[in-house]
């Protein structure tokens, strides 16, 4: 077990912490006299550094296996579910939202394992990467703006507009993915037609 896969199986440890930290209710909602939401915004927000930390250190010290191309955005996806409902459940976060944006995360973790299943990787796109980093925000802002003396408003409408980001991102993300996956089937199809039919020209030869 190298240390990149270590980093994205920590992630997965941490994704049931977080939801046990969010909606416990602790005396006092603290937790060693640390309000609930600091301790999940630490929680979720250690959890997004390893993201980042596992994918370059995987690069840097040439460490990319297969267990850790599957794992890793399975992981990634647990994060953000487990931190979503937990939202949904707070009362801040809209569940038709969270829907659309974990609906859309499946969606999309299908497809990639499709095309690596047949020998095609599919980076993360730009709009990916917008969702994500938005994702980030919109979640730890949620966290913050919930508290035991009620919503803290500028975090609450911070949230929900990365929210936004989110789920537009999401969307145009999803299209994008499916083109090119289409794009890449097409392709695989043309290429079976042709080699087939130059087979044929040179037994017919």
């Amino acid at each position: 077990m190298n240390l990149p896969n270590s980093l994205t199986l920590t992630r997965i440890c941490l994704a049931p912490l977080l939801v046990v930290v969010l909606l416990t209710n602790f005396q006092g909602r603290t937790i060693l006299g640390v309000p609930n939401e600091l301790v999940g915004a630490a929680i979720f927000g250690l959890a997004s550094v390893t993201d980042w930390l596992d994918g370059y250190l995987a690069r840097r010290r040439k460490q990319i296996t297969a267990f850790g191309q599957v794992i890793d955005p399975s992981a990634d996806k647990l994060l953000t579910c487990a931190a979503l409902i937990s939202l949904v459940r707070m009362d801040v976060a809209s569940a038709w939202m969270v829907t659309v944006i974990i609906g859309r995360e499946f969606a999309v973790t299908a497809l990639r394992q499709l095309a690596y299943a047949r020998g095609v990787a599919m980076p993360a796109s730009r709009l990916g990467k917008i969702k994500m980093v938005a994702q980030v925000v919109a979640i730890l802002a949620l966290i913050l703006a919930h508290g035991a003396d009620g919503q803290r408003r500028p975090l609450f409408l911070i949230g929900h507009a990365g929210l936004w980001v989110v789920m537009l991102a999401a969307l145009a993300s999803a299209v994008d993915y499916f083109r090119r996956f289409n794009d890449l089937a097409n392709r695989r199809i043309a290429d079976f037609s042709a080699g087939r039919d130059q087979r044929s020209d040179r037994k017919a030869g």
